[in-house]
């Protein structure tokens, strides 16, 4: 009988219909908001909880903390309650209500610092006490070897082998490396496009990191590409996916897919695939959709 764990991964791979324009190229969005805890965050969470108990790093009686800005927090919340571990999630106050109350009702602790460095130094600090175990999906190898063993493959199978392009907002960075790993092995020839937001934009799910907040695990050499999204643009964009595609998402999705549609236009042929990393519903409380 399947687990609920069983549903994590093995997404849909949809094509858009409607806002691709350039009929030689397809355009393909996979929905990572259907995973059991509503976004692509699932699949490194599940990876670096079971891993860590595999390896013998923690065990049920461990207390476990991570920063986050709010979908591996609720990924996480939802894995350690299912394996019996408790879980203190640190996020920013600017942080949806819906995100905060979902990671609640998996049983989460909760809490809330100004920022997300603030988060990050916090989680770090109470680590360092030895009372917890961290994560740490920002230097957690565990976090992109979940999508070269899923995310990737799956793309190259669901595209029977076709894609040319794959375009992902970068925010841990997990996703553009795992599946640049994979993608890379089955075809050096495939272009890999990051998605960041412009200077003064703020895109929930993308950031551009301060140096000395850099995720440890990003290794600019597996990037091909990188492509700036103003925040205007990716609020519009999402709001264009709901109306126009049926594709309820969150604005770091918005911001991959205009960075899909821009790159489309300066090609004569290809498939590109981009990442829906959630569900629109986690923004109703915010202006995104209003």
């Amino acid at each position: 009988m399947a687990t609920i764990l069983d549903t994590v991964g093995n997404t849909p791979l949809v094509e858009l219909q409607h806002l691709n324009q350039n009929k030689n190229v397809k355009i393909f969005a996979k929905l990572e908001g259907n995973n059991p805890g509503g976004s692509v965050k699932d699949r490194p969470a599940l990876n670096m909880i079971k891993s860590a108990l595999e390896r013998g790093d923690i065990n049920k009686s461990s207390k476990l903390i991570e920063a986050t800005s709010g979908n591996t927090g609720i990924a996480l919340a939802l894995i350690a309650k299912l394996y019996g571990i408790e879980i203190e999630l640190v996020m920013p106050s600017s942080s949806t209500r819906e995100r905060v109350l979902t990671m609640e009702a998996f049983g989460a602790k909760v809490t809330l610092l100004e920022s997300i460095e603030a988060c990050r130094d916090y989680a770090e600090e109470k680590s360092a006490s030895g009372d917890f175990y961290l994560l740490d999906q920002f230097a957690n190898p565990d976090n992109y070897k979940a999508h070269y063993k899923t995310t990737g493959p799956e793309i190259w199978k669901d595209t029977n082998h076709e894609i040319t392009h794959f375009v992902s907002s970068m925010g841990t960075t997990g996703t553009i490396m795992g599946c640049s790993m994979y993608l890379k092995e089955q075809n050096k020839d495939i272009q890999i496009v990051g998605c960041q937001p412009t200077e003064e934009s703020s895109i929930p799910g993308i950031r551009r990191w301060p140096v000395e907040y850099l995720p440890k695990i990003f290794d600019p050499s597996r990037v091909d590409r990188i492509i700036d999204v103003s925040q205007e643009e990716a609020t519009v964009m999402t709001r264009r996916l709901a109306k126009e595609e049926g594709v309820f998402a969150g604005m770091s999705s918005g911001g991959a897919a205009s960075a899909a549609l821009r790159l489309s236009q300066e090609l004569s042929s290809g498939t590109i695939v981009f990442i829906a990393c959630d569900r629109g519903d986690r923004y109703l409380s915010s202006d995104l959709f209003g």
